[in-house]
């Protein structure tokens, strides 16, 4: 870079100082040409800075093995990539893309969530929104272009698939209970449901709602009740669902909604269709019969001629087996913030739903919040959750422990393991936010395949 300068006043002084007086033309191009050619060193510079900074970044993520995305993801093609960084740009979430060698490379995987903006920036058509090779993936299971797994007449829709977002979600619960009805004519029976849909989400709404639509008699279950993942969701937090349309209601077209919003929409579409769905019954096992299927669920047997699996990922809340875990004051979930005040609270976790517990429950009154994460920085959070905590910690609104996990978890105060050692803090609640066990097992056991 210096030498491209020292270059630039060398030839300002050889070759147009001595013709300042006698061709202003010449000395109009000249200038052009050093503004120019200053444009194009500083884009060279900031270009090479980035690339640096992006393959640290691209490193570090690879040891931390958070590079790869978990959900669908741009795939770029390296042999159109320009590397003009219209991608980088176009991401709502902040470091998911990057740029190394003058070509778009996926940094920080587990940021991703595929809605796909990136690859609509592109100029030249060089990214692409999927889920890639997922032959060797042993956690993304099987099925076809119509849903439907290894298991003849089951199927899996939503999150589970390794889809995410609410507008995919949607559409992939209409778009089966579709392929179903196309090979099927409805059957009355009053012991037998033409369809049996495990997951009350929003894949499973919307195949529950299709189904009704076609006149298939269908039953949803769910281990807790209809709203799936937006259910867990703090109170009043914002949800990107993006323009898509609910069977038996419409359009939502604004491009968020409140998770009390969509929970409303929901009920209205649920009630108004008169949709039969069993709250807190857990799917234990599928088995094959002469017709259909026999589904065993923590609330008895029930028999369907097609299944559709709409679980979600999350599964079961991800235990951290220290000792006290088993109180009533530690929680995995946080509904609603406004309930806890003048509390001494410990939220554990270091990604989105750790860190807007965390918030939330800082801004009531009187509260003493504790973040603990167990590594050195908060990678996979979205970047308006960073900005949004970056500032809380600025202005002491809580505490950021990194680099520590809880050890043992008392009546009135919590342990955390850290770098200078052991550290007691008072402690009247607890929440933890380390992900959840997804049903894979459960899925093997029932028959279902993983992979291509």
């Amino acid at each position: 870079m210096n030498f491209f300068l020292e270059w630039l006043l060398m030839y300002w002084q050889a070759a147009v100082v001595p013709y300042e007086a006698g061709s202003e033309e010449l000395y109009i191009w000249a200038s052009a040409f050093i503004l120019a050619s200053g444009i194009i060193a500083f884009y060279i510079y900031r270009h090479k800075s980035m690339s640096r900074k992006n393959h640290f970044e691209k490193k570090e993520a690879m040891e931390l093995k958070i590079d790869q995305p978990i959900a669908q993801h741009p795939m770029v093609d390296t042999s159109l990539c320009i590397g003009c960084g219209s991608c980088v740009d176009a991401c709502p979430e902040g470091n998911v893309l990057g740029l190394v060698g003058g070509k778009a490379v996926i940094v920080n995987g587990l940021r991703c969530v595929g809605h796909g903006r990136c690859a609509e920036a592109c100029p030249v058509e060089a990214l692409a929104i999927g889920l890639g090779d997922v032959s060797q993936r042993e956690d993304i299971p099987f099925f076809d272009d119509n849903y439907q797994t290894n298991i003849q007449g089951i199927y899996i829709v939503g999150e589970l698939g390794g889809l995410a977002l609410v507008k995919n979600a949607f559409n992939q619960g209409a778009a089966a209970v579709r392929a179903i009805a196309r090979d099927y004519k409805p059957q009355p029976s009053s012991s037998v449901y033409d369809l049996l849909i495990v997951g009350a989400g929003p894949s499973g709404i919307s195949a529950a709602l299709t189904a009704s639509q076609l006149g298939l008699s269908c039953l949803v279950i769910d281990q807790n009740k209809a709203g799936g993942t937006v259910l867990q969701y703090p109170r009043k937090k914002m949800v990107l669902t993006q323009p898509v349309e609910i069977p038996c209601y419409g359009w939502l077209k604004k491009p968020q909604y409140q998770k009390e919003e969509l929970l409303a929409i929901w009920d209205e579409a649920i009630e108004k269709q008169g949709l039969l769905i069993r709250n807190e019954t857990k799917l234990s096992q599928i088995d094959r019969l002469e017709d259909g299927f026999r589904v065993s669920t923590s609330k008895g047997d029930f028999q369907a001629r097609r299944v559709i699996l709409a679980l979600g990922r999350r599964g079961t809340p991800r235990t951290l087996n220290i000792p006290g875990e088993e109180k009533s004051k530690v929680m995995y979930k946080l509904l609603d913030a406004a309930s806890f005040q003048n509390e001494h609270l410990l939220v554990v976790g270091g990604g989105d739903s750790a860190v807007e517990a965390a918030l939330a429950l800082a801004a009531q009154k009187g509260n003493t919040v504790t973040l603990s994460y167990r590594k050195h920085k908060f990678f996979r959070i979205k970047i308006r959750n960073r900005e949004r905590l970056e500032k809380a910690l600025a202005r002491g609104l809580l505490r950021a422990v990194l680099q520590s996990s809880p050890t043992e978890i008392g009546d009135d105060v919590a342990f955390l393991k850290t770098e200078d050692g052991v550290m007691e803090l008072p402690c009247d609640y607890v929440f933890i936010f380390a992900g959840g066990v997804p049903p894979f097992d459960l899925l093997k056991k029932i028959g279902v395949k993983f992979g291509g």
